[in-house]
């Protein structure tokens, strides 16, 4: 019996090639049931005339459908679903269940239910026409095509033992070479092998170094600060002082004499962008030698200076090796990318490397093999260009709307970067103004989860411009003045 033609339907929001997803179309056509073995397949010339493409497209499809035995082919009669073709295994619907496992009592520790940061970020997000959010990449920037193709290399025989080896504890030696001959001199630091860990992210390398210098000890954070942060300290145990911020960045004389280990953001503070004067970070230096502690710098969005250098890393200032450095690709790449790097001492690294392997062994190998391809052959600094003049159009367009409409700003990257901490009037809820504006497709981030304390300020947000193009962006200020 033959398969109608009319059957056979392109999704429209299907990703990939046109054979690919003919491909995908029909393998799920046998594996959900609805194409049963021994079916006749509508020829490669109707079916292309009916979808519209290529006959040799669906050809290529049938092929390859061929050579996966979905497809079997008969001499000049054509292709039939295969009599061995895969099938989805039938399962019984299970049985109601009756839990009797106290789990209250039989759990250990605890992670779930703590604050959510969904930082006024909603799983459809792209779909809002106003999204002032932060960290999200915009796709009409990103490099699609030489990522891709770095991808394939990566995924060649020639990078075989990269993708497929089990390598323990050990990283991709190009990414760590090209972090330590490139990347890392751009900061003024210089890094031997033996002192680079690769990471699963920023989030990934705060999390090693909090549970390797900070359990059960006293902490100093800025505040406000990144929130997930606060959370692993929670976790971990630590007696946190969180020490405020003021429009030059974290205070070196109020971090309070016992603490073991200081937090930072000196690039642009998270979230309100300020930059830590040399003075400064030459103080911060001076504070925590005397005080015997050591410093977690997480050089935060410092490859967003489009306005002017960056200021010298922290780190390249250490002398003695008291300084942690944290940074990542996932920002200015894409966030998905989970893709970040611990810079130490070699005991450090050395104790950082062991617990990384107890838990994920080593980040995968084709993901740092390919974003070696990417870096190595120069995308990455053409992609950091290209974003950067797009953020700094975007930015004027957003300084002009916010003196336009008279909201104020409470901090704003001397340097660059991609947000703007704002403050509005005393008496305004910003987690209630950004569920508000969301009816008008306008998204915000409310300011309150980066502070510390049960009373926290209520009337900071911060307006992220990476995300939005710059013709939405005075319309969508606008609506924000209207609301507030």
């Amino acid at each position: 019996m033959a398969i109608p033609v009319e059957t056979f339907h392109l999704a429209p929001r299907a990703q990939g090639t046109l054979q690919a997803r003919i491909q995908q179309m029909v393998a799920q056509g046998i594996l959900s049931g609805r194409f049963r073995r021994g079916e006749k397949l509508p020829s490669t010339r109707a079916l292309a005339r009916h979808l519209g493409v290529s006959r040799i497209t669906v050809t290529l499809a049938y092929t390859e459908l061929l050579a996966n035995d979905y497809l079997t082919s008969r001499g000049r009669s054509g292709y039939y679903v295969s009599e061995n073709a895969p099938a989805s295994p039938r399962f019984e619907a299970p049985a109601p269940r009756v839990e009797t496992v106290d789990w209250d009592s039989v759990l250990a520790r605890r992670y779930a239910g703590g604050p959510a940061f969904d930082m006024g970020r909603p799983p459809d997000w792209a779909s809002y026409r106003f999204p002032f959010i932060y960290g999200q990449t915009d796709p009409s920037l990103f490099d699609h095509a030489n990522w891709r193709l770095c991808a394939m290399q990566a995924l060649g025989t020639k990078n075989f033992n990269a993708l497929t080896q089990d390598q323990f504890d050990a990283d991709d030696p190009e990414l760590v070479r090209f972090i330590a001959h490139h990347t890392l001199p751009r900061r003024g630091i210089l890094a031997r092998p033996d002192e680079i860990l690769i990471t699963m992210g920023a989030q990934n390398a705060l999390w090693l170094a909090v549970q390797l210098l900070t359990v059960k000890r006293a902490v100093a954070v800025e505040d406000p600060c990144y929130p997930a942060l606060r959370q692993l300290l929670a976790q971990a145990g630590s007696r946190v002082a969180p020490v405020a911020v003021d429009d030059h960045g974290l205070r070196p004389e109020a971090v309070p004499d016992e603490t073991r280990v200081i937090f930072t953001t000196p690039s642009h503070q998270c979230p309100t962008s300020a930059t830590l004067p040399l003075a400064r970070r030459e103080a911060l230096l001076a504070r925590a030698a005397a005080l015997g502690a050591v410093v977690v710098e997480d050089d935060y969005e410092f490859e967003m200076a489009y306005l002017d250098a960056p200021a010298p890393a922290l780190k390249s200032l250490d002398e003695d090796g008291r300084v942690i450095y944290v940074g990542s690709f996932s920002k200015s790449l894409f966030p998905g990318l989970r893709l970040g790097y611990l810079v130490g001492s070699p005991p450090f690294i050395r104790e950082a490397r062991a617990l990384r392997a107890s838990v994920l062994r080593h980040p995968p190998g084709h993901i740092q093999r390919t974003a070696a391809q990417f870096l190595s052959l120069g995308h990455y600094d053409a992609l950091v260009r290209r974003i950067g003049r797009a953020l700094a159009a975007r930015r004027a367009v957003m300084e002009a709307a916010v003196a336009r409409h008279g909201l104020e700003v409470a901090g704003k990257g001397a340097h660059g970067g991609s947000s703007l901490w704002m403050r509005a009037p005393d008496a305004v809820d910003t987690q209630a103004l950004a569920f508000a504006l969301r009816s008008q497709s306008v998204l915000i981030e409310p300011g309150s989860p980066f502070f510390a304390g049960p009373e926290v300020p209520r009337q900071f947000y911060r307006l992220g411009y990476s995300s939005i193009p710059s013709d939405r962006i005075a319309e969508g200020i606008a609506r924000i003045a209207a609301a507030l």
